[in-house]
C-alpha cells in the first residue's frame, strides 16, 4: 500500500531529506519528517512556505511531479504594489519567460489570507503597498510563479504553496505532517 504525506513546509526549508552542499546545517524535511522510504513529489524552493506531498511510490510520485499530467497546483501569492487588469491578463494568457512562454494561469485578486505568520516576516515599507494573488499553474519550473508575477511588474513577496490537485494544507500548521488518502 502505497503512503502519501502531506507536509507544510515552513519558509527556509529545503524540500530534500539532506544538505550536502552547504558547510552550515540548512534545515532539511528530516528536522520534521522521521518516515522511512518517502520522498517528496517535486520540489517547494527554500524560500517558499505550503504544501509538499512526499510518498514512498515512484509512480504515484512521478505523477504528482510531472508536468504532463498538468496537476493544478495553487498558491497565495503576496506581491509588491496592487496588479491592475493588464498585469492580471497578461497571466491568465500566459508570459513569456526566458525559458519560454508559460501555460495560462488561472489568477485572481484576493482579500489577505489568514495565515500564519512568516519567520523571518516579510520586508515591509510603508511606501510601497503590497497585495495577495491566488494564482493556479498546471507546469513546474523552477521559481516559476515567481518569475511570472517580476514578469507583469509585481514582484513576489511571499510565497505559499495552498493546493495540488485536490490535496490542500487546510488546518495543517506550518512544519506539521499528516497522511492523506490516494
Amino acid at each position: 500500500m502505497s503512503r502519501l504525506i502531506a507536509f507544510n513546509k515552513p519558509f527556509g526549508v529545503l524540500s530534500q531529506f539532506t544538505d550536502a552542499k552547504s558547510p552550515t546545517e540548512r534545515p532539511t524535511l528530516s528536522r520534521f519528517i522521521d518516515v522511512p522510504g518517502v520522498y517528496p513529489a517535486g520540489r517547494l524552493d527554500r524560500d517558499s512556505e505550503g504544501l509538499l506531498l512526499l510518498t514512498d511510490d515512484g509512480r504515484l510520485q512521478a505523477r504528482i511531479a510531472d508536468p504532463k499530467f498538468k496537476l493544478p497546483k495553487t498558491y497565495l501569492v503576496q506581491v509588491e504594489g496592487i496588479p491592475d487588469e493588464e498585469a492580471l491578463d497578461a497571466l491568465r494568457k500566459g508570459v513569456t519567460l526566458k525559458d519560454g512562454p508559460t501555460r495560462p494561469a488561472k489568477v485572481e485578486a484576493i482579500e489577505e489570507p489568514q495565515l500564519w505568520p512568516r519567520d523571518p516576516p516579510v520586508r515591509y515599507r510603508k511606501s510601497v503597498p503590497d497585495s495577495w494573488l491566488q494564482l493556479t499553474i498546471s507546469e513546474g519550473r523552477n521559481r516559476q510563479v515567481r518569475r511570472m508575477t517580476a514578469a507583469v511588474g509585481y514582484p513576489t513577496l511571499r510565497l505559499v504553496r495552498w493546493s495540488i490537485g485536490d490535496w490542500s494544507l487546510d488546518g495543517l500548521p506550518p512544519g506539521e505532517w499528516r497522511e492523506v488518502s490516494l
